[in-house]
Protein backbone atom coordinates (compact mmCIF):
# COMPACT_ATOMS: atom_id res chain seq x y z
CA UNK A 1 0.00 0.00 0.00
CA UNK A 2 0.67 3.56 -0.27
CA UNK A 3 4.03 4.61 1.87
CA UNK A 4 3.75 8.56 0.95
CA UNK A 5 0.17 9.86 0.48
CA UNK A 6 -1.18 6.96 2.07
CA UNK A 7 1.30 5.92 4.90
CA UNK A 8 2.34 7.75 7.51
CA UNK A 9 0.62 9.30 10.39
CA UNK A 10 0.29 12.52 12.66
CA UNK A 11 3.84 13.63 14.38
CA UNK A 12 2.85 15.24 17.66
CA UNK A 13 2.14 14.45 20.39
CA UNK A 14 -1.47 14.74 22.70
CA UNK A 15 -1.22 15.00 26.34
CA UNK A 16 -3.81 14.91 29.21
CA UNK A 17 -3.16 18.70 29.83
CA UNK A 18 -4.01 20.01 26.19
CA UNK A 19 -7.59 18.41 25.78
CA UNK A 20 -9.59 15.06 25.77
CA UNK A 21 -10.50 12.86 23.74
CA UNK A 22 -14.34 14.12 24.43
CA UNK A 23 -13.01 17.57 23.22
CA UNK A 24 -10.98 16.48 20.30
CA UNK A 25 -14.17 16.94 17.55
CA UNK A 26 -15.73 19.86 19.77
CA UNK A 27 -13.95 22.82 17.72
CA UNK A 28 -12.04 23.43 21.05
CA UNK A 29 -9.78 26.44 19.28
CA UNK A 30 -7.48 27.46 21.61
CA UNK A 31 -5.91 24.38 22.81
CA UNK A 32 -5.95 22.64 19.06
CA UNK A 33 -3.68 23.47 15.56
CA UNK A 34 -3.49 21.25 12.89
CA UNK A 35 -0.08 20.39 11.64
CA UNK A 36 1.03 20.14 7.97
CA UNK A 37 0.77 16.33 8.49
CA UNK A 38 -2.78 16.36 9.82
CA UNK A 39 -1.28 15.71 13.48
CA UNK A 40 -3.14 17.21 16.47
CA UNK A 41 -0.47 19.98 18.07
CA UNK A 42 -1.47 20.68 21.32
CA UNK A 43 -0.04 23.10 23.81
CA UNK A 44 0.33 21.26 26.79
CA UNK A 45 -0.08 21.77 30.41
CA UNK A 46 2.30 22.48 32.88
CA UNK A 47 1.64 21.16 36.83
CA UNK A 48 1.82 25.12 37.46
CA UNK A 49 -1.04 26.14 35.02
CA UNK A 50 1.93 27.19 32.57
CA UNK A 51 1.95 25.93 29.18
CA UNK A 52 5.47 23.83 29.12
CA UNK A 53 4.25 20.12 27.91
CA UNK A 54 4.57 17.33 30.51
CA UNK A 55 7.75 15.16 30.52
CA UNK A 56 7.45 12.49 28.02
CA UNK A 57 6.34 9.66 30.32
CA UNK A 58 3.58 11.91 31.79
CA UNK A 59 1.65 12.23 28.93
CA UNK A 60 -1.56 10.53 28.86
CA UNK A 61 -4.60 9.93 26.72
CA UNK A 62 -7.97 9.22 28.46
CA UNK A 63 -9.09 5.79 27.65
CA UNK A 64 -12.88 6.90 27.50
CA UNK A 65 -14.50 8.60 25.10
CA UNK A 66 -17.13 8.42 21.98
CA UNK A 67 -14.10 6.28 19.97
CA UNK A 68 -11.58 4.58 20.88
CA UNK A 69 -8.10 5.86 21.60
CA UNK A 70 -5.32 5.28 19.08
CA UNK A 71 -7.15 5.91 16.01
CA UNK A 72 -6.93 10.03 16.37
CA UNK A 73 -4.10 10.18 18.14
CA UNK A 74 -1.05 11.25 16.47
CA UNK A 75 1.25 7.64 16.27
CA UNK A 76 3.42 7.12 19.04
CA UNK A 77 7.18 6.56 19.64
CA UNK A 78 6.14 2.66 19.75
CA UNK A 79 3.53 0.04 18.23
CA UNK A 80 3.27 -3.01 19.56
CA UNK A 81 0.61 -5.42 17.41
CA UNK A 82 -1.20 -8.52 18.00
CA UNK A 83 -3.83 -10.45 16.80
CA UNK A 84 -5.51 -13.70 18.71
CA UNK A 85 -7.45 -16.48 18.55
CA UNK A 86 -10.60 -17.71 20.75
CA UNK A 87 -9.61 -20.89 22.41
CA UNK A 88 -12.59 -23.66 21.11
CA UNK A 89 -14.48 -23.36 24.86
CA UNK A 90 -14.26 -19.61 25.47
CA UNK A 91 -17.64 -18.62 23.83
CA UNK A 92 -19.55 -15.75 24.34
CA UNK A 93 -19.19 -15.67 27.92
CA UNK A 94 -15.39 -15.93 27.93
CA UNK A 95 -15.37 -13.07 25.45
CA UNK A 96 -17.02 -11.09 27.56
CA UNK A 97 -14.88 -11.56 30.62
CA UNK A 98 -12.26 -11.01 28.25
CA UNK A 99 -13.19 -7.94 27.14
CA UNK A 100 -14.31 -6.62 30.36
CA UNK A 101 -10.80 -7.01 32.23
CA UNK A 102 -8.79 -5.72 29.24
CA UNK A 103 -11.10 -2.41 29.29
CA UNK A 104 -10.32 -1.90 33.04
CA UNK A 105 -6.90 -2.87 32.26
CA UNK A 106 -6.22 -0.36 29.57
CA UNK A 107 -8.02 2.56 31.59
CA UNK A 108 -5.41 1.98 34.50
CA UNK A 109 -2.78 1.56 32.63
CA UNK A 110 -3.47 4.86 30.04
CA UNK A 111 -3.76 6.69 33.81
CA UNK A 112 -0.22 4.93 34.65
CA UNK A 113 -1.85 2.76 37.43
CA UNK A 114 -0.86 -1.07 38.14
CA UNK A 115 -2.74 -3.62 36.08
CA UNK A 116 -6.04 -4.98 37.90
CA UNK A 117 -3.89 -8.18 37.49
CA UNK A 118 -0.84 -10.18 35.79
CA UNK A 119 0.66 -6.97 36.61
CA UNK A 120 4.31 -8.00 36.13
CA UNK A 121 6.38 -5.01 36.67
CA UNK A 122 8.18 -4.12 33.71
CA UNK A 123 7.11 -0.42 33.40
CA UNK A 124 7.38 -0.14 37.15
CA UNK A 125 9.23 2.72 37.05
CA UNK A 126 7.84 4.86 33.79
CA UNK A 127 4.59 7.03 33.81
CA UNK A 128 2.08 6.22 31.03
CA UNK A 129 3.97 7.91 28.32
CA UNK A 130 1.03 8.41 25.73
CA UNK A 131 -0.21 4.57 26.43
CA UNK A 132 -3.22 3.71 24.15
CA UNK A 133 -4.95 0.31 23.99
CA UNK A 134 -7.08 -0.40 20.63
CA UNK A 135 -9.23 -3.61 20.19
CA UNK A 136 -10.77 -4.62 16.94
CA UNK A 137 -12.66 -7.68 15.66
CA UNK A 138 -11.75 -9.94 13.04
CA UNK A 139 -15.02 -11.69 10.85
CA UNK A 140 -14.04 -15.13 12.25
CA UNK A 141 -14.98 -14.14 15.67
CA UNK A 142 -18.55 -13.78 15.19
CA UNK A 143 -19.16 -17.36 14.28
CA UNK A 144 -17.21 -18.41 17.16
CA UNK A 145 -19.70 -16.58 19.19
CA UNK A 146 -22.29 -17.23 18.01
CA UNK A 147 -22.96 -13.61 16.49
CA UNK A 148 -22.83 -14.76 12.60
CA UNK A 149 -26.10 -12.52 11.70
CA UNK A 150 -24.19 -9.83 13.63
CA UNK A 151 -20.94 -9.57 11.09
CA UNK A 152 -20.98 -6.45 9.24
CA UNK A 153 -21.02 -6.48 5.57
CA UNK A 154 -17.78 -4.53 6.15
CA UNK A 155 -15.63 -7.43 6.90
CA UNK A 156 -16.27 -8.72 3.68
CA UNK A 157 -12.72 -10.47 2.66
CA UNK A 158 -10.23 -7.91 0.92
CA UNK A 159 -9.84 -9.08 -2.83
CA UNK A 160 -5.97 -10.31 -3.31
CA UNK A 161 -4.37 -7.76 -5.29
CA UNK A 162 -1.54 -8.15 -7.48
CA UNK A 163 1.43 -8.93 -6.50
CA UNK A 164 0.53 -9.81 -2.73
CA UNK A 165 2.20 -12.23 -1.24
CA UNK A 166 0.48 -12.97 1.65
CA UNK A 167 1.48 -15.64 4.65
CA UNK A 168 -1.89 -16.49 6.58
CA UNK A 169 -0.12 -17.29 9.99
CA UNK A 170 0.79 -13.60 10.17
CA UNK A 171 -2.46 -12.38 8.98
CA UNK A 172 -6.14 -11.73 10.13
CA UNK A 173 -7.05 -13.31 13.96
CA UNK A 174 -10.66 -13.10 15.82
CA UNK A 175 -8.97 -10.43 18.05
CA UNK A 176 -7.00 -7.32 17.03
CA UNK A 177 -4.75 -5.14 19.73
CA UNK A 178 -2.54 -1.67 18.74
CA UNK A 179 -0.65 -0.83 22.31
CA UNK A 180 1.19 2.45 20.95
CA UNK A 181 3.53 4.30 23.92
CA UNK A 182 6.36 6.68 23.96
CA UNK A 183 8.27 4.43 25.74
CA UNK A 184 9.10 0.32 25.01
CA UNK A 185 9.11 -0.57 28.18
CA UNK A 186 5.56 0.79 28.57
CA UNK A 187 4.39 -1.01 25.31
CA UNK A 188 5.69 -4.05 26.00
CA UNK A 189 4.74 -4.23 29.77
CA UNK A 190 0.50 -3.35 28.23
CA UNK A 191 0.99 -6.29 25.60
CA UNK A 192 2.37 -9.22 28.22
CA UNK A 193 -0.19 -8.17 30.76
CA UNK A 194 -2.81 -8.41 28.10
CA UNK A 195 -1.21 -11.76 27.04
CA UNK A 196 -1.40 -13.40 30.37
CA UNK A 197 -4.73 -12.38 31.14
CA UNK A 198 -6.17 -13.93 28.11
CA UNK A 199 -4.08 -17.14 28.86
CA UNK A 200 -6.80 -19.91 28.60
CA UNK A 201 -9.64 -17.55 26.75
CA UNK A 202 -7.32 -16.78 23.47
CA UNK A 203 -4.87 -16.97 22.22
CA UNK A 204 -1.43 -15.23 20.44
CA UNK A 205 -1.99 -15.59 16.73
CA UNK A 206 1.01 -13.07 15.43
CA UNK A 207 2.72 -10.42 17.03
CA UNK A 208 4.92 -7.34 15.30
CA UNK A 209 6.77 -4.18 16.71
CA UNK A 210 7.07 -0.99 15.33
CA UNK A 211 8.60 2.65 15.50
CA UNK A 212 7.81 6.23 14.53
CA UNK A 213 9.67 9.33 15.31
CA UNK A 214 10.00 9.76 19.01
CA UNK A 215 8.64 13.10 20.22
CA UNK A 216 11.21 15.89 20.72
CA UNK A 217 13.64 14.38 17.99
CA UNK A 218 13.31 17.47 15.58
CA UNK A 219 13.93 20.79 16.32
CA UNK A 220 9.92 21.55 15.36
CA UNK A 221 7.02 19.51 14.80
CA UNK A 222 7.60 18.10 11.32
CA UNK A 223 5.94 15.32 9.39
CA UNK A 224 8.06 11.60 9.76
CA UNK A 225 9.81 10.21 7.53
CA UNK A 226 9.63 6.41 6.46
CA UNK A 227 12.63 4.06 5.67
CA UNK A 228 12.98 5.08 2.41
CA UNK A 229 13.41 8.38 3.85
CA UNK A 230 10.71 9.90 2.48
CA UNK A 231 8.64 12.61 4.16
CA UNK A 232 5.36 10.19 4.81
CA UNK A 233 1.87 11.41 5.45
CA UNK A 234 1.17 15.00 4.09
CA UNK A 235 -1.98 14.09 3.11
CA UNK A 236 -3.63 12.81 5.98
CA UNK A 237 -7.00 13.63 6.43
CA UNK A 238 -7.51 15.91 9.39
CA UNK A 239 -9.63 15.98 11.93
CA UNK A 240 -10.63 19.52 10.95
CA UNK A 241 -11.98 18.40 7.69
CA UNK A 242 -15.61 18.74 7.13
CA UNK A 243 -15.88 15.03 5.82
CA UNK A 244 -13.18 13.87 8.74
CA UNK A 245 -16.00 11.68 10.54
CA UNK A 246 -17.71 10.01 7.66
CA UNK A 247 -14.28 9.00 6.14
CA UNK A 248 -13.26 7.98 9.18
CA UNK A 249 -16.15 6.71 11.48
CA UNK A 250 -19.16 3.87 10.75
CA UNK A 251 -22.10 4.80 11.48
CA UNK A 252 -23.67 1.36 11.43
CA UNK A 253 -24.45 -1.27 12.04
CA UNK A 254 -26.15 -0.18 15.26
CA UNK A 255 -23.19 -1.59 17.62
CA UNK A 256 -20.59 0.01 15.04
CA UNK A 257 -21.98 3.82 15.36
CA UNK A 258 -18.86 5.82 16.15
CA UNK A 259 -16.71 2.46 15.65
CA UNK A 260 -13.99 2.33 12.94
CA UNK A 261 -12.64 -0.62 10.11
CA UNK A 262 -9.14 -1.01 10.13
CA UNK A 263 -7.02 -2.46 7.34
CA UNK A 264 -3.59 -3.78 8.52
CA UNK A 265 -0.94 -4.42 5.66
CA UNK A 266 2.63 -5.77 6.74
CA UNK A 267 4.61 -4.08 3.37
CA UNK A 268 8.32 -5.40 3.31
CA UNK A 269 10.50 -2.64 1.42
CA UNK A 270 12.90 -3.57 -1.07
CA UNK A 271 15.47 -1.24 0.48
CA UNK A 272 18.60 -2.72 -1.24
CA UNK A 273 17.05 -1.80 -4.43
CA UNK A 274 15.84 1.33 -3.46
CA UNK A 275 18.90 2.67 -2.15
CA UNK A 276 20.75 1.68 -5.03
CA UNK A 277 18.41 4.52 -7.41
CA UNK A 278 19.31 8.02 -7.57
CA UNK A 279 17.66 10.88 -5.49
CA UNK A 280 16.31 12.06 -8.73
CA UNK A 281 14.80 8.59 -9.47
CA UNK A 282 13.14 7.84 -6.10
CA UNK A 283 11.91 11.52 -5.94
CA UNK A 284 10.16 10.48 -9.12
CA UNK A 285 8.68 7.35 -8.29
CA UNK A 286 6.99 9.54 -5.33
CA UNK A 287 6.34 12.64 -6.80
CA UNK A 288 7.71 14.55 -4.35
CA UNK A 289 11.04 16.04 -3.04
CA UNK A 290 13.26 13.58 -1.19
CA UNK A 291 14.63 16.72 0.95
CA UNK A 292 11.64 18.39 2.18
CA UNK A 293 8.05 16.55 1.22
CA UNK A 294 7.56 19.20 -1.44
CA UNK A 295 5.98 18.11 -4.97
CA UNK A 296 7.84 17.95 -7.86
CA UNK A 297 4.82 20.50 -9.27
CA UNK A 298 6.82 23.22 -6.95
CA UNK A 299 5.98 25.00 -3.74
CA UNK A 300 6.26 23.39 0.30
CA UNK A 301 5.06 20.07 1.23
CA UNK A 302 1.79 21.44 1.73
CA UNK A 303 1.47 23.30 -1.31
CA UNK A 304 -1.40 21.33 -3.41
CA UNK A 305 -0.37 18.93 -6.29
CA UNK A 306 -0.37 19.94 -9.66
CA UNK A 307 -1.18 17.03 -11.73
CA UNK A 308 -1.30 19.50 -14.73
CA UNK A 309 2.09 20.74 -14.78
CA UNK A 310 4.77 20.10 -17.45
CA UNK A 311 8.48 20.43 -17.39
CA UNK A 312 10.17 22.98 -20.06
CA UNK A 313 10.50 19.82 -22.57
CA UNK A 314 6.76 18.77 -22.15
CA UNK A 315 6.94 15.70 -19.96
CA UNK A 316 4.39 15.41 -16.53
CA UNK A 317 6.56 17.27 -13.60
CA UNK A 318 4.65 14.37 -11.89
CA UNK A 319 4.84 11.40 -13.85
CA UNK A 320 2.33 9.57 -14.44
CA UNK A 321 3.34 6.16 -12.39
CA UNK A 322 4.39 8.23 -9.58
CA UNK A 323 3.17 7.57 -6.20
CA UNK A 324 1.23 11.10 -5.28
CA UNK A 325 -0.80 10.78 -8.72
CA UNK A 326 -1.72 7.45 -8.38
CA UNK A 327 -3.00 7.77 -4.75
CA UNK A 328 -4.15 11.02 -4.85
CA UNK A 329 -8.28 11.03 -3.98
CA UNK A 330 -9.39 12.73 -6.99
CA UNK A 331 -7.85 9.89 -9.38
CA UNK A 332 -10.02 7.61 -6.81
CA UNK A 333 -13.43 9.03 -6.50
CA UNK A 334 -12.31 10.86 -3.32
CA UNK A 335 -11.96 7.69 -1.16
CA UNK A 336 -9.42 8.26 1.84
CA UNK A 337 -8.05 6.86 4.90
CA UNK A 338 -6.74 8.16 8.45
CA UNK A 339 -3.49 6.16 8.51
CA UNK A 340 -1.27 5.53 11.25
CA UNK A 341 1.60 3.60 10.23
CA UNK A 342 5.16 2.69 11.56
CA UNK A 343 8.04 1.31 10.63
CA UNK A 344 9.59 -2.19 11.48
CA UNK A 345 13.14 -3.84 10.96
CA UNK A 346 12.73 -7.79 12.32
CA UNK A 347 16.96 -8.33 11.00
CA UNK A 348 17.58 -9.72 7.88
CA UNK A 349 16.24 -12.27 5.29
CA UNK A 350 18.00 -15.27 4.41
CA UNK A 351 19.67 -13.75 1.10
CA UNK A 352 21.12 -11.01 3.35
CA UNK A 353 18.19 -8.36 2.54
CA UNK A 354 16.64 -6.42 5.52
CA UNK A 355 13.20 -7.59 6.43
CA UNK A 356 11.86 -3.60 7.01
CA UNK A 357 9.36 -1.40 5.93
CA UNK A 358 6.05 -0.52 7.66
CA UNK A 359 3.02 -1.36 9.60
CA UNK A 360 0.48 0.04 7.49
CA UNK A 361 -2.47 0.60 9.72
CA UNK A 362 -5.89 2.58 7.99
CA UNK A 363 -8.68 3.81 9.99
CA UNK A 364 -12.13 4.47 7.46
CA UNK A 365 -15.51 4.01 7.60
CA UNK A 366 -15.57 1.07 5.06
CA UNK A 367 -13.08 -0.63 3.43
CA UNK A 368 -15.17 -0.90 0.03
CA UNK A 369 -14.86 2.98 -0.26
CA UNK A 370 -11.10 3.40 0.89
CA UNK A 371 -8.62 0.93 0.82
CA UNK A 372 -9.73 -1.22 -1.83
CA UNK A 373 -10.35 1.04 -4.72
CA UNK A 374 -7.20 2.65 -3.24
CA UNK A 375 -4.70 -0.67 -3.37
CA UNK A 376 -6.71 -1.60 -6.69
CA UNK A 377 -5.13 1.54 -8.17
CA UNK A 378 -2.01 1.42 -7.40
CA UNK A 379 -1.12 -2.14 -7.84
CA UNK A 380 -2.04 -1.58 -11.15
CA UNK A 381 -0.53 1.67 -11.94
CA UNK A 382 2.01 2.91 -9.03
CA UNK A 383 5.74 2.80 -10.39
CA UNK A 384 6.60 2.47 -6.31
CA UNK A 385 4.73 -1.27 -6.03
CA UNK A 386 8.01 -2.56 -7.65
CA UNK A 387 10.11 -2.18 -4.15
CA UNK A 388 7.51 -3.09 -2.01
CA UNK A 389 5.69 -6.45 -0.96
CA UNK A 390 2.95 -6.82 0.77
CA UNK A 391 3.25 -9.69 3.39
CA UNK A 392 0.79 -10.11 6.21
CA UNK A 393 -2.71 -8.83 5.95
CA UNK A 394 -5.68 -8.03 8.43
CA UNK A 395 -9.44 -6.56 8.73
CA UNK A 396 -11.02 -5.86 11.98
CA UNK A 397 -14.05 -4.00 13.11
CA UNK A 398 -12.77 -1.28 15.59
CA UNK A 399 -15.93 -0.95 17.93
CA UNK A 400 -16.89 2.47 19.21
CA UNK A 401 -14.79 3.61 22.70
CA UNK A 402 -16.44 3.17 26.24
CA UNK A 403 -18.82 5.37 28.08
CA UNK A 404 -18.67 5.40 31.95
CA UNK A 405 -16.72 3.34 34.86
CA UNK A 406 -19.17 0.36 33.89
CA UNK A 407 -18.69 0.20 30.11
CA UNK A 408 -16.41 -2.41 28.34
CA UNK A 409 -15.34 -2.68 24.75
CA UNK A 410 -17.49 -4.43 22.58
CA UNK A 411 -20.57 -4.34 25.04
CA UNK A 412 -23.03 -3.05 22.19
CA UNK A 413 -21.88 -6.00 20.71
CA UNK A 414 -22.53 -8.54 23.47
CA UNK A 415 -25.70 -7.53 25.11
CA UNK A 416 -27.14 -5.61 22.43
Amino acid sequence: MSTQETGGAPTARQSAGAFSRRTLFAGAGASLAVGAAGGMLAQGASADGGDRAPALGAAKVGFQGPHQAGIVQPAQARVQLAAFDLAPNAGRAGLQALLKLWSQTAARLAVGEPAPSHENQIALDAGPSSLTVTVGFGATLFDKVGLADRRPPQLNPLPDFPQDAIDRSRSDGDLWVQIGADDALVAFHALRVLQQQAAGTAAVRWQMAGFARTPGATARPMTGRNLMGQVDGTNNPKPTDADFAAKVFATGPDWMAGGSYLVLRRIRMLLDDWENLSTDRQERFVGRRKSDGAPLSGGTETTPVDLTKQNPDGTLAIPADAHIRVAAPAANGGAAMLRRGFSYADGVLPDGSPDAGLLFLAFQADPARGFVPVQQKLARGDGLTRFLRHEASGLYAVPPGVQGDAGYLGQALLEG
